[in-house]
């Protein structure tokens, strides 16, 4: 499954994995947040409820690009910098191309939605 991200001027896509964890995000679309800076490693910001970890792993190692959902804290995280293993992180999944749109100072908005 694929979704827009718009940022600013820019829109992005995304393709989804097929889990539990990725159906309850896409339940909650369209959706408006505002990213702040986490570690000048990821863009995150907390949902508004919490996401299913049935039948998800333990903990993932994201990579630039991914999209993933971070159960301890229940929040949405876009990682525009490499990070090692995190338990808890779940991957929803990666951003197609244009990762760069995240990786800037400061907060961002963004609206992501359901391709057409």
């Amino acid at each position: 499954m694929k979704i827009s991200i718009k940022v600013k001027d820019k829109t992005v896509t995304a393709t989804l994995n097929d889990n539990k964890t990725t159906q309850d995000f896409i339940s909650l679309l369209p959706l408006t947040l505002t990213l702040e800076d986490y570690a000048r490693t990821e863009k995150i910001s907390d949902l508004p409820e919490r996401l299913s970890t049935e039948d998800a792993p333990s903990g993932s190692d994201p990579a630039i690009g991914d999209i993933a959902y971070y159960a301890p804290w229940g929040n949405l995280a876009i990682f525009y910098r490499d990070f090692g293993y995190a338990n808890g992180l779940v991957i929803l999944g990666k951003i197609d191309s244009g990762v760069e749109a995240f990786n800037v100072p400061g907060s961002v908005e963004m609206t992501i939605e359901l391709a057409q």
